[in-house]
């Protein structure tokens, strides 16, 4: 099994779980490809140099399975460098929350062993696209969370006037506003009271973030729908953040977002169930009450 292993260069403190994947890996005979900055930090910082068949450097890559090993964020990395390849990828919580990445160091050895039996389940995720007549957005313009526009630092709050399926819907007066999928209905459209969507749901979810008016509220839609955008600002720009890959637009610039033309395919071990996510991260219906 061609296997390849992204992560985050922020946890030192993970090292001995970091090593009990590699040592798996290892007693399972895996060809075993590592990105290239993650390399860089297991042997410079970690002193920690496992036998690999090769560095990953670019994003055109033959793998059968991807492992991302740190939180959501890098689970959202990962899923940017595999792109349209199809590889499906796994999430090794060594982060915080981990609702993509939940996979704990106490299931690492025995979802491994699952992974390598083929014992798992494969969920397909929708993305968003964002397009705009000339190519604005200079990254990866594709996003499993949510597409943020966004007021700059300490500026006055921005217009968005918004369109679906080219009829006009609203203008937000707001600090911004996140189109987020059923993914990234538990991330930051979540925090600003978005509702929480099952992945298994076609839709998506404009969810304003601070509004000036008190009767804006989010708002579920099909995700067959293209939303266009434009945004007014006293600044004349403001931010574009695409699971939070920022960048500085012009006002003027017309944003039109779809579904993506491809998915994400996420690993599961068959005990892990989103309902149960909800109730594991987000203490869902407990009663802080009851002890």
């Amino acid at each position: 099994m061609k296997v390849g292993v992204f992560g985050s260069e922020y946890q030192e403190e993970k090292q001995s779980v970091i090593k009990r994947l590699f040592e798996k890996l290892i007693e399972k005979e895996a060809e075993i490809y590592v990105d290239y900055r993650f390399h860089i930090f297991l042997t410079d910082v970690l002193n920690y140099s496992p036998p690999i068949k090769g560095e990953l450097f670019d994003d055109d890559f033959d793998l059968d399975v991807a492992l991302s090993v740190g939180g959501d964020g890098t689970f959202l990395r990962t899923a940017a460098r595999v792109n349209k390849q199809d590889i499906p990828i796994l999430g090794i919580n060594t982060g915080r929350l981990g609702f993509l990445a939940d996979v704990s160091n106490n299931e690492l050895e025995d979802t491994l062993e699952e992974l390598f039996k083929n014992y798992y389940k494969i969920e397909e995720r929708t993305l968003l696209r964002l397009h705009t007549e000339e190519r604005a957005y200079r990254g990866y313009n594709y996003a499993l969370n949510e597409i943020a526009i966004l007021k700059r630092d300490t500026s006055s709050m921005i217009t968005i006037h918004t369109s679906l399926n080219n009829e006009y819907l609203a203008s937000y007066e707001a600090d911004g506003l996140v189109i987020a999928t059923p993914t990234g209905s538990t991330a930051y459209s979540m925090s600003v009271n978005g509702p929480i969507i099952i992945p298994q749901s076609n839709s998506m979810v404009l969810s304003p973030v601070a509004p000036h008016s008190l009767n804006v509220r989010p708002l579920v839609i099909p995700d067959t729908y293209v939303i266009t955008l434009g945004v007014e600002s006293r600044s004349k720009n403001f931010l574009i953040a695409l699971d939070g890959r920022s960048e500085v637009f012009p006002t003027g610039i017309e944003l039109i977002i779809s579904k993506a033309d491809y998915t994400t395919k996420v690993i599961k071990r068959y005990n892990h169930t989103f309902y149960k996510t909800l109730r594991d991260k987000l203490m869902w219906g407990a009663d802080v009450r009851m002890k």
